[in-house]
């Protein structure tokens, strides 16, 4: 039963590590994205010219890997927020867009796939 057990729980702790986390599912992005203020400090934060929320801290240190991996580990609503944002910074705000390319995406790697597909809705 013990082993069941322990077995479980490894199982359990393994799937959670292929998935981000779920906990800022329900932020208003279209809040932020309204608010040049607080998509600013956003900015500011991911560029490390600035202080960062829980959320922005969450989603600096998972940038990378969304990135790389193709946002694999991404929930439906995840990518869904994730075009949206995309979209909104490369039509409304192209020298932020181009900055955090510039520092996220220096190669043009990972820019390359998603280019085309939603970015230009």
């Amino acid at each position: 039963m013990k082993v069941a057990a322990l077995f479980l729980l490894c199982v359990g702790v393994a799937l959670s590590a292929d998935v981000y986390t779920s906990k800022y599912d329900n932020i208003d992005v279209d809040k932020i994205l309204s608010n040049d203020r607080i998509l600013t400090q956003y900015i500011k934060c991911l560029m490390e010219e600035g202080n960062c929320t829980n959320e922005g801290k969450e989603l600096k240190k998972t940038l990378p890997d969304a990135l790389a991996s193709g946002c694999t580990k991404c929930s439906e609503k995840q990518k869904a927020q994730t075009e949206k944002v995309l979209r909104h910074l490369s039509k409304n705000r192209p020298r932020d867009w181009a900055r955090l390319k510039n520092k996220y995406d220096p190669k043009g790697e990972f820019s390359k796939k998603y280019e085309g597909k939603s970015l230009t809705a």
